[in-house]
């Protein structure tokens, strides 16, 4: 008799811990995606916004930065920048957008796959970056890549809505 009392106990505390394992996975599975595209977007919304002056009008800092200070650092050699001031405004543009695009989850997956080619570019510019910064915003653009943008996404409005 004491045995089936134990067993049932073990039984409902079981079913209660599964309940609770449920709960807190459907709920992580909503927010998760939600917390990496924010985590993913705010570092380059923020270097985004210090190389703008107004609109369309990049800063003389961002412009300077790109034709003289950013070098490419690859097998071992340092090159200049193809094209600095192309490059200035195109990736002051995409600090801008794709982060915007991350936050309201638009076109999720290609903005993620835009800022993980942006590392990429980054790292061969600042190669002591990597641990500290690079591979966790590579680390977050591939999750995002991997599994979406979430239920909490216009992407997931507009494939509910549009199918």
């Amino acid at each position: 008799m004491n045995n089936t009392k134990t067993t049932k106990g073990w039984s409902g505390l079981r079913g209660a811990a599964n309940g609770m394992i449920d709960t807190m996975t459907k709920v992580a599975g909503m927010v998760a995606p939600l917390f990496l595209r924010v985590a993913l977007a705010l570092p380059f919304f923020k270097s985004g916004l210090t190389k703008w002056d107004g609109w369309l009008v990049l800063s003389p800092s961002a412009t300077y930065l790109f034709q003289e200070e950013f070098k490419l650092h690859i097998l071992g050699q340092v090159y200049d920048l193809p094209a600095p001031g192309v490059l200035a405004f195109a990736t002051g543009l995409a600090e801008i957008v794709f982060p915007i695009l991350l936050i309201l989850g638009l076109a999720t997956r290609f903005s993620a796959l835009g800022l993980l080619g942006m590392t990429a570019v980054i790292q061969l510019i600042v190669p002591d970056g990597w641990a500290n910064f690079h591979l966790p915003w590579a680390t977050l653009a591939i999750a995002l890549i991997a599994i979406g943008p979430g239920p909490l996404s216009v992407d997931h409005w507009i494939r509910g809505r549009f199918g």
